[in-house]
């Protein structure tokens, strides 16, 4: 990358460019790595979108999360002081577990499910052109915004759709070529193709060593979801 490419932060050189991030492997994490990277981003006054693929109407944590920040109008006390916290949306647009768990849904009710998240993700992360009105700033809360808008991009679960012959990778990699200067893009999920992981700036494999699943046990809230 240039020199153009960085910018000065804190006395440090930063990358400013338009980043993809990878985070995959069998381990557990990586839906959690993305959320992680999210509060990091939301500290930074960053505006964050999950689109959730495969999974399904029930809810998780971070739902519950997202629903409290905007009960509080998306204000928070941080050492005594009310702060604003940014956009942080999620948008579940899948339709549960593909073929197993007891789903009795047609297979291309899933890929049709998949393909609308993609369609949902490309709209969102495109730039905008000057013709559209683009204003930079931060969406009302619970209101649709433009690519401009959204600096972080979760792709949550979209290697498993992957994996699972939803969608393609030329569909994703298409999806994710226009992607805006200076926003970042997260695809999570086991399985990632070697493909997205070559066109990734950074990966991250979760490799599983021992998890209480292998031994009978069920998933345990606030850990699991």
């Amino acid at each position: 990358a240039s020199l153009a490419h960085y910018q000065t932060v804190g006395g440090s050189f930063c990358y400013n460019r338009s980043m993809l991030i990878v985070f995959t492997g069998n381990g557990k994490g990586k839906t959690t790595a993305a959320l992680g990277q999210a509060v990091r981003a939301l500290g930074r006054g960053k505006r964050v979108l999950m689109v959730q693929f495969i999974k399904g109407p029930w809810k998780s944590g971070e739902d519950e999360f997202v629903k409290k920040i905007k009960n509080q109008k998306s204000k928070i006390k941080i050492d005594s002081e009310e702060e604003t916290i940014p956009d942080f949306e999620i948008k579940k647009m899948g339709l549960g577990f593909v073929g197993i768990l007891g789903d009795t849904l047609p297979r291309e009710k899933h890929a049709e499910a998949a393909r609308e998240a993609l369609a949902y993700v490309k709209s969102e992360i495109a730039p905008k052109s000057p013709a559209d009105g683009a204003s930079g700033q931060a969406p009302k809360s619970g209101s649709t915004t433009s690519g401009q808008a959204w600096d972080l991009v979760i792709l949550d679960e979209v290697n498993v759709a992957l994996s699972l012959n939803l969608l393609t990778v030329a569909e994703v990699l298409g999806a994710l070529k226009d992607v805006s200067p200076e926003k970042m893009v997260i695809c999570t999920g086991r399985g990632a193709p070697q493909e997205l992981i070559d066109r990734a700036d950074l990966v991250t494999e979760m490799r599983e060593i021992k998890h209480p699943f292998s031994g009978g046990k069920t998933a345990k809230i606030a850990v699991e979801f």
